[in-house]
């Protein structure tokens, strides 16, 4: 009687589950031994021992430093000067412009053109954002989109939130990511002299536009303490700004609408605040071409990057905007036809120019 109770209590005991084969494969311990928490200790131990194999230690000290500024700067932000606030605002613009307008959607993607000094401005202001040069940023981005979200994209959003966002930044590029990047063509980029004069300037000449203008502007515009203008206007503001296109990587692969195409990246609100416009990413990703990187005009998607190329355009400074929101209404036609539609354009982010070389070749 007692040894059949004691049964039927041992019965009714859940057991502790059985670790998950890969979880014992990766510890070494046996199914009755993997407790959940001594797995995850271990599983943890390893990845950062794979890390320290991996990691880009300069990166890492780098972004840590800058950081650590950053949070300085924040801490400050209840003792500036009031002037401080709108300077931040106006610096932060001109920085966001040096990726939007800049990097992303004139170089990288030769969505318009704009004359000689418009772009030796745009380098400058690339330069605030201090993102490396225009042609790292051209080619990582080049790359990106035609092997988005697979093991040849430098930012690939299946590894994780983390890395897509800035985990990619401290680690060694995957030898496929290398490989990736050979294989595309940026004659483009080095027949552009504001890209050579950059390339010639770096590092300096980033780092003296991204921390030493701002604060020499900080002490002579508004008369600002040099260290609140220095971790304000320098470090918080770049920082700010960092994240903001790291966000485009991040969460605009993972959260938001999939309305254009059924494909990871997606229109995110929240991104194209801080992104100045860069947020509606799942039309960028279906017309990379598009100027506009969105669907609609800035009075229906937040969009201040192209409101600033249509102002600009208004003087002749920028020309041959592409947009591709005739390309998107005949593929839907085609597609209530029941016939395929094919976009002339198609999903090179190199454009029309390496498509003819890569033909003639």
């Amino acid at each position: 009687m007692y040894v059949s109770s004691m049964r039927r209590i041992k019965q009714a005991i859940p057991r502790r589950p059985a670790a998950p084969a890969r979880y014992q494969a990766i510890s070494g311990f046996p199914s009755n031994f993997a407790h959940p928490t001594l797995v995850k200790f271990v599983t943890t131990m390893m990845s950062f021992a794979q890390f320290k194999k991996e990691a880009n230690w300069f990166m890492v000290y780098y972004l840590s430093v800058v950081h650590l500024g950053a949070l300085e700067g924040l801490r400050r932000l209840f003792f500036c000067k009031w002037e401080t606030y709108p300077l931040f605002l106006i610096i932060y613009y001109f920085t966001g412009l040096g990726i939007t307008m800049g990097a992303h959607r004139l170089w990288a993607h030769r969505s318009y053109k704009a004359n000689g000094p418009l772009r030796f401005v745009l380098m400058l202001c690339n330069c605030l954002a201090n993102q490396g040069t225009i042609f790292h940023w051209c080619r990582d981005h080049r790359v990106h989109h035609k092997y988005s979200d697979t093991v040849a994209d430098p930012h690939d959003s299946n590894r994780g939130f983390f890395f897509s966002h800035m985990g990619w930044l401290m680690v060694k590029k995957d030898p496929r990511v290398l490989e990736a990047g050979t294989k595309l063509n940026y004659d483009d980029l080095w027949a552009d002299w504001t890209v050579v004069l950059q390339e010639k300037m770096n590092p300096w000449g980033q780092l003296f536009m991204c921390f030493v203008l701002p604060t020499i502007l900080g002490v002579t515009v508004i008369h600002e303490d040099w260290k609140n203008a220095l971790f304000i206007l320098g470090f918080l503001r770049y920082v700010a700004v960092l994240h903001a296109t790291w966000l485009v990587n991040s969460a605009a692969h993972f959260y938001g609408y999939q309305i254009y195409d059924n494909m990871p990246p997606r229109e995110n609100w929240f991104v194209s605040l801080g992104a100045m416009g860069e947020g509606w990413h799942n039309w960028h990703h279906k017309f990379p071409y598009d100027y506009a990187t969105s669907e609609y005009g800035v009075t229906a998607q937040y969009n201040p990057t192209k409101l600033t190329i249509d102002v600009l355009a208004l003087f002749g400074l920028v020309t041959h905007r592409k947009r591709a929101t005739d390309i998107w209404l005949k593929t839907q036609e085609s597609k209530q036809k029941g016939a395929a539609f094919v976009d002339p354009n198609g999903d090179d982010p190199t454009l029309a120019f390496s498509k003819l070389k890569a033909k003639a070749n």
